[in-house]
């Protein structure tokens, strides 16, 4: 069973779609007591990193603890940044702090939104890229992030700049592509997580 949390904000049921097309029971909710039960967790996010954090107040205990229990955690899109230390688009606004490190906006010069398919790069060993190769995904962003710890970065895009495309340390993953949309390698992923996760 999958849990994806709903704090408001983000891409509930596509990616809720997406985990029952590899053939996973999900539930959405907001209420702490399941969450705290829950076997797996999915923050997804679309939108400002200010605003969603304001959602999460109450939550934060909750998530972290789940991490620090080793219990298998994946971030989407803005729920990957949520992940990191704080974020220019909402400066003197903490994030999660999972993962030392600040999300940026991307440069100028560059198309911004990232929109549209990209080729991974990916790097090392990630049980979520289990059987996938450099394959393309798709992203919708302005900001990406810069993590701290060179080690966690799992894939990467070329973008005019290196970006972060996902980080995976332990039992946390996270992507800054969206799996729910990037038809049959997405959905190889989220069956790579549901099998992590089992």
């Amino acid at each position: 069973m999958i849990t994806i949390i709903d704090y408001g904000t983000g891409n509930l049921k596509s990616i809720r779609n997406g985990f029952l097309k590899v053939g996973e029971e999900v539930k959405i909710t907001n209420n702490i007591s399941e969450i705290e039960k829950a076997e797996a967790l999915v923050l997804p996010g679309v939108g400002a990193f200010g605003l969603a954090m304001k959602n999460l107040e109450g939550y934060e205990a909750v998530i972290h603890q789940h991490i620090n229990d080793g219990k298998p955690f994946l971030g989407v899109c803005l729920g990957l940044q949520l992940l990191f230390t704080e974020s220019q688009e909402s400066e003197g606004i903490k994030g999660l702090d999972v993962f030392r490190g600040e999300v940026a906006r991307l440069p100028k010069g560059l198309k911004i939104p990232h929109m549209g398919w990209n080729d991974l790069n990916i790097r090392g060993t990630c049980p979520i890229f289990e059987g996938i190769d450099n394959d393309y995904v798709y992203f919708v962003h302005s900001y990406y992030v810069k993590p701290e710890d060179p080690d966690i970065i799992a894939a990467t895009v070329d973008y005019g700049i290196e970006v972060t495309a996902a980080v995976c340390h332990d039992n946390v993953f996270a992507t800054q592509f969206h799996p729910e949309k990037s038809g049959e390698v997405g959905l190889e992923i989220l069956r790579n997580f549901v099998k992590h996760a089992d």
